[in-house]
């Protein structure tokens, strides 16, 4: 465990907590069964959604493949998913969170980030003593150990937590953020992905210190412009100081990597159907609906594709957005076979509320089981009960008054 005492002064600014449950889904079935407690466990099938602790030690990760993973490790427990579970413990958890403090920035199932600045008048409890509470009652509440990361920043924050797992507590100070930061490998780095990394360690890059030697100009240039700067302000600590909790969220998403594979196609389809799953749960759980699932595809020259479909109506409903997602995968068989896919991912979008939701008409029987029933329709109610909405014109339809026609003036 890492544990960094607090400090006067200016460490007092330090007011982000970054909360991160360790090997949420397998800690959650060795929690449930005590059979599992140390003890190698994946969470999966074809495809590893998530391992302990025990078993990353030995080389098991997410999403590789099942037989994979048992050829590093022989004594792997492999579990299937129970999501009504993780929910159920992911919301014991987050209710933890409100009762700390109200300002609270969800960023998956199992992590978030807390403000705790306000809570200065009227709790005088240091932040890091805030993290090490919080960390006590999710351990005797739910079951559950999580690693707090604590600083001045939600980006800081965020690393701090990477740095202090499994089941940690790290304080950074803001004197002390770059001794903290530039050493740390640039993988380290929260945005820091397998294709950034790749190329800051062809130019002999390695830590957040050699980044940051670099005028931001060169960085431009080696990784863009929006990389590039937004990279030279992360090494340098300029990230936004604040948690965002009163933005409507514009999307709910959800990605795994796969590794260079190959990969069956049943294997990126189960992944992909653990990622809808995902989405759908937190999806249902915030109350909301999507009209559009956009799938995001990653292959072994880097090189990305992106597909989606829209749905008539918003629906929260999993099998048909498993179905839209399915269909989007289908269209890119080709690519994928061709380049190699190292990485799925899937977002749903245009969110709305579920307080008011277009029922589909229950038209899932067959097609000439439709037929025979708009004939029938037709032979005893003639044409114009029933007829195709594209083909009506303003002014058409039906209409029933409400009221009965008022009596004849007399």
């Amino acid at each position: 465990m890492f544990v960094t005492t607090p400090q006067s002064g200016p460490a007092g600014r330090a007011t982000i907590l970054h909360a991160d449950l360790d090997a949420f889904y397998a800690s959650v079935e060795q929690r449930d069964d005590p059979r599992l407690r140390a003890r190698p466990v994946a969470v999966g099938g074809g495809v590893i959604l998530a391992a302990s602790y025990e078993a990353k030690r030995r080389g098991v990760r997410t999403a590789m493949g099942g037989r994979q993973a048992r050829g590093l490790c022989p004594d792997l427990i492999v579990v299937p998913p129970r999501f009504d579970a993780y929910v159920e413990a992911s919301e014991a958890v987050f209710a933890i969170f409100r009762d700390t403090t109200p300002q609270v920035q969800g960023v998956s199932i199992d992590e978030a980030f807390l403000d705790v600045r306000g809570l200065r008048r009227v709790d005088p409890t240091p932040p890091v003593d805030l993290g090490a509470r919080l960390r006590a009652r999710v351990r005797d509440e739910v079951g559950l150990s999580i690693t707090v990361g604590v600083a001045r920043t939600p980006f800081l924050a965020k690393v701090a937590s990477r740095v202090a797992k499994p089941d940690g507590l790290l304080l950074v100070p803001p004197d002390d953020e770059a001794a903290f930061l530039h050493p740390l490998p640039v993988e380290t780095l929260w945005g820091v992905g397998e294709t950034t990394a790749t190329k800051l360690r062809a130019f002999g890059l390695r830590t957040a210190g050699d980044v940051a030697d670099l005028p931001e100009g060169v960085l431009r240039a080696v990784l863009g412009p929006a990389t590039g700067s937004h990279l030279h302000a992360v090494v340098h600590g300029r990230t936004p100081e604040r948690v965002v909790t009163d933005r409507a969220r514009g999307s709910v998403g959800a990605q795994r990597a796969l590794g260079r594979g190959p990969h069956s196609p049943d294997a990126v389809r189960a992944a992909l159907l653990g990622l809808v799953d995902r989405v759908c749960r937190r999806l249902r759980a915030g109350r909301r609906t999507a009209r559009t699932v956009v799938l995001r595809l990653r292959f072994a020259d880097f090189s990305r594709a992106t597909r989606s479909r829209s749905l008539a109506f918003g629906t929260a409903s999993s099998d048909e957005l498993r179905a839209a997602a399915l269909t989007l995968l289908d269209s890119a068989r080709e690519l994928v076979a061709e380049r190699g896919i190292t990485l799925v991912g899937v977002a749903l979008t245009g969110l709305g509320s579920d307080a008011v939701v277009q029922p589909a008409l229950p038209l899932d029987r067959s097609h000439e089981d439709l037929d025979r029933t708009t004939d029938d329709l037709a032979q005893r109610f003639g044409s114009r009960p029933l007829t195709r909405a594209s083909l009506l014109v303003v002014g058409d339809g039906f209409a029933a008054p409400l009221l009965p026609d008022p009596p004849p003036d007399t």
